[in-house]
């Protein structure tokens, strides 16, 4: 009969459980010594003595998945979906395979950027050092020389980086609806540049053991002997530490410290950097952002704090389920007014494509994405963005405002 680590630890407990109940003592005394005992208990550490070690592997042919001709992530063996409770019981461990398994989709759709959709990756900030953190953007090669077109693409806040709308969407459905990729393939075949910005690569990790080993001090100065005997005694106190840390909690993760990137530290840092170093520079005479929920928020940052360029070279904004908040980020009137006649945002909702929806913010017209689920708002308004930018274009080169933002949207948000 086998018995769990945790069964011994909760052995001794239950044995002096059964002696206060049997030692006569009153009812406020038990209560009082079961809840002292209760509270040595770290429920977080007992579950950890029980889950398999957190050893995965590094590619998607080490989990046997893949990527089907309809962009489907399948088991290689029984064709089946990816399955997130691959263990019974074990939330944390399958979590931790999930997120695992989300990195080495991350590669992927980085490689599919640069091979499948003909991209650039670019390093930033554009003057970084060798030792420096650093991150990166993709571009198409005629990014800053096509004179007609750009389509800038942001994604939103969390796990995802550049090329990717929702992980949660690649992993479970398909490449299409989750990936930026049918975006970047069509915007090219229609004649745009494209720039992929990267928001969320904001730092990067280090352990704070090796940086402290780094930062410390060699001691070149004290005596031969001394040091020895200092490194000696050094060795077997970690060598004891290391021990019972692997007793006490053999699921400990290493303690990391992070090394933000400069003047790209956040997605509104990010968003002005890419602006001020590429897009600004760019020859297109109609410049295109689709920027999805914590996107837009960016998108109306890098308003506020480059107001007029973005004025003199962006035609029309698609937001998908923006998050964006014209009040709470302290937009101005101009700004308002330029995003009601340039910009229009597909929100989640249960109504069919492009159906007007109301809104208590002045900021832009709303329409549905056809969609209640927010992750996919970006893929299913996809045809529908591609037509408003179109009518856009047309309508700057005719000095008319494009069909979606009608004068009936105009007059609700005044009267508002």
């Amino acid at each position: 009969m086998s018995i769990s680590l945790s069964s011994l630890i909760f052995l001794p407990i239950w044995i002096n459980m059964a002696q206060i109940q049997q030692g006569g003592s009153n009812e406020k005394e038990q209560t009082t010594a079961l809840k002292d005992l209760l509270s040595r208990i770290n429920l977080d550490e007992l579950m950890k003595k029980d889950e398999p070690p957190f050893d995965f592997p590094d590619t998607l042919e080490g989990f046997e998945y893949a990527f089907n001709e309809k962009g489907q992530l399948r088991h290689i063996k029984t064709g089946e979906p990816f399955v997130f409770n691959f263990r019974e019981d074990l939330h944390r461990w399958n979590q931790k395979r999930y997120e695992a398994l989300g990195e080495i989709i991350t590669r992927y759709v980085y490689e599919l950027l640069e091979n499948d959709c003909n991209l650039k990756k670019i390093s930033i900030p554009v003057d970084a050092t060798e030792s420096e953190p650093k991150s990166f953007i993709f571009m198409s090669e005629d990014a800053l020389t096509n004179p007609q077109k750009l389509m800038v693409l942001i994604h939103g806040s969390g796990v995802v980086r550049a090329g990717q709308w929702a992980r949660r969407l690649i992993i479970n459905e398909d490449l299409d609806s989750g990936t930026q990729i049918p975006f970047i393939k069509r915007a090219v075949d229609e004649g745009y540049g494209v720039i992929v910005l990267n928001p969320n690569e904001n730092y990067i990790e280090v352990e704070k053991q090796k940086m402290h080993k780094q930062s410390s001090s060699d001691g070149t100065d004290e005596p031969a002997g001394k040091r020895e005997r200092k490194d000696r005694v050094s060795k077997e106190t970690k060598k004891r530490r290391d021990f019972y840390e692997k007793y006490r909690n053999p699921q400990k993760e290493r303690e990391m410290m992070q090394l933000f990137i400069r003047e790209n530290g956040s997605p509104e840092e990010h968003a002005v950097y890419v602006w001020d170093h590429f897009i600004a520079q760019a020859a297109a005479e109609n410049v295109f952002f689709v920027a999805h929920s914590y996107g837009g928020l960016a998108f109306v940052e890098l308003m506020i704090q480059r107001e007029a360029d973005v004025k003199s070279k962006v035609t029309a904004v698609a937001l998908t389920d923006s998050v964006h908040n014209v009040w709470h980020q302290e937009a101005g009137k101009t700004i308002r007014e330029w995003m009601r006649e340039n910009c229009c945002n597909w929100v989640s909702s249960s109504e069919p494509l492009d159906t007007s929806v109301e809104s208590m913010l002045p900021d832009c017209p709303r329409v549905s994405a056809g969609t209640d689920r927010h992750e996919l708002t970006s893929w299913k308004s996809f045809p529908s963005i591609f037509k408003f930018f179109a009518e856009a274009s047309e309508a700057k080169s005719s000095s008319q405002k494009p069909a979606l933002t009608r004068r009936s949207h105009r007059i609700k948000h005044e009267d508002l």
